[in-house]
């Protein structure tokens, strides 16, 4: 797993970048990345992972999502299948400058402070945002720009969402540790159907255990253990959603015992594998 830097480019006679990806999601990459600009994403239907900071979790039916400036995340076809049709707006703070007495802009001021935790939209708003997103994909200059400041004046007015951290994630952390907690990623992505020796991963980060224990703490505010129960849930969520037993899911993905595993599910999930499967199904069907 790496985690890049991405240089956002706006479109042509244009302030900020609107992205409409409608391709075989085997044609894009959706590796963890972080970039100055502001990003709003829309999945328009479907289902995949969002990796946003520290959080990571599933979605289904569809998913809406405001991204703060240089807050880590991937794209939200991960481990999604096709087809993934999704609208994308990347823009920078400085494009939404407002004067001190303009008191409606406020709301959309304390919108983006919470886009740094990163904001979840409940599936009702995302509804509702849609057909303007759509027109987004068809307006020019300034009508494009009008466009950009209703849809986040909306959102500011909106109280159907949850912030997908509890805190802000120091990309400097991420940027500075780069290669290290590379490493870390892809070896947990490697081994985690087997048991894992947090030893061996600490001497693969050059550090003692002590220190690697410190150290991942402090990047990524979970340890190394919960790191690794997260990710075997997360790949356990989309065994699941293949309709395979709850048992094999268990033993797949490094869990020696079932009953631990359904205890770590309802941890991380808030329901058990059987709730998660009826309301994988029920979502499946609606979509």
């Amino acid at each position: 797993m790496k985690v890049t830097f991405e240089r956002v480019i706006p479109n042509e006679k244009s302030s900020f970048r609107t992205i409409h990806n409608n391709s075989p999601i085997s044609e894009f990459k959706w590796e963890y990345h972080y970039h100055p600009e502001i990003e709003l994403v829309c999945v328009i239907s479907g289902s995949g992972t969002r990796h946003v900071g520290y959080h990571k979790s599933n979605y289904t039916n569809g998913d809406l999502v405001l991204i703060g400036s240089n807050i880590p995340h991937s794209g939200f076809g991960l481990n999604s299948i096709d087809p993934h049709e999704e609208i994308v707006l990347q823009f920078k703070e400085e494009i939404l400058q407002f004067p001190p007495q303009e008191v409606e802009a406020r709301s959309i001021k304390n919108l983006l402070e919470l886009s740094k935790y990163g904001i979840h939209f409940h599936h009702k708003v995302k509804k509702a945002m849609l057909p303007k997103l759509k027109l987004m994909l068809e307006s020019e200059g300034y009508k494009r720009y009008l466009l950009l400041l209703e849809i986040l004046f909306e959102l500011s007015q909106c109280e159907d969402y949850e912030l997908l951290n509890k805190e802000i994630m120091p990309y400097t952390i991420i940027s500075k540790n780069k290669t290290r907690l590379e490493n870390i990623f892809t070896y947990v992505e490697h081994h985690y159907d087997k048991e894992i020796n947090i030893e061996e991963v600490a001497k693969l980060a050059n550090l003692t255990l002590p220190a690697f224990c410190n150290f991942f703490k402090k990047a990524t505010q979970i340890t190394f253990t919960e790191f690794v129960n997260r990710y075997r849930i997360n790949k356990a969520c989309l065994l699941m959603a293949q309709d395979k037993p709850i048992s094999e899911c268990s033993y797949a993905c490094g869990f020696n015992n079932v009953t631990y595993f359904n205890r770590m599910f309802k941890k991380y999930t808030g329901k058990t594998p059987s709730e998660f499967i009826k309301n994988y199904s029920h979502n499946k069907v609606s979509v």
